[in-house]
């Protein structure tokens, strides 16, 4: 599977929300140009984190958006999972165990194999909860640097 930029720039928009909305509502256009996403397109995202009652909009001259649970209770799990509105990796595995997508619908054993391992991923992007990201960013960008060979 291959998640689409709705999950992460979704990602990153909460994560800015949750380093930027703690005293006051954040505009989407401070957001867009952080980020380096289009206006519009966080526009659509926002909607759906809204929807799910992940984000808060505040009206008004000084309005924007603030977080609407605490960052401890959301995770990149739920992020992905209302971004790509699934928890699958597969067409074959989206309805419960019936296809009807491939020659082989249900009769096929390698679909045990992808609802296996959509229940794996999503238990890893859960363990990623938006707090601890944010306490242990210098940790995880040093993690991330790849060191460079000296010539």
């Amino acid at each position: 599977m291959r998640l689409t930029t709705k999950s992460r720039y979704g990602t990153r928009l909460l994560l800015d929300l949750a380093i930027y909305s703690k005293k006051e509502p954040v505009r989407l256009s401070d957001v867009s140009k952080r980020q380096g996403i289009s206006l519009k397109y966080l526009e659509k995202l926002i909607r759906n984190l809204k929807q799910a009652g992940y984000v808060k909009s505040i009206r008004g001259p000084y309005g924007g958006y603030m977080l609407a649970k605490p960052t401890k209770e959301i995770s990149v799990g739920d992020i992905v999972r209302i971004m790509e509105d699934s928890q699958t990796i597969t067409d074959c595995t989206e309805k419960e165990n019936v296809c009807g997508v491939c020659t082989q619908a249900g009769e096929c054993l390698s679909q045990w194999i992808w609802m296996e391992t959509a229940k794996a991923m999503f238990e890893k992007l859960d363990s990623f909860k938006i707090d601890k990201l944010l306490t242990s960013s210098t940790k995880i960008l040093k993690k991330k640097s790849i060191p460079t060979k000296n010539a």
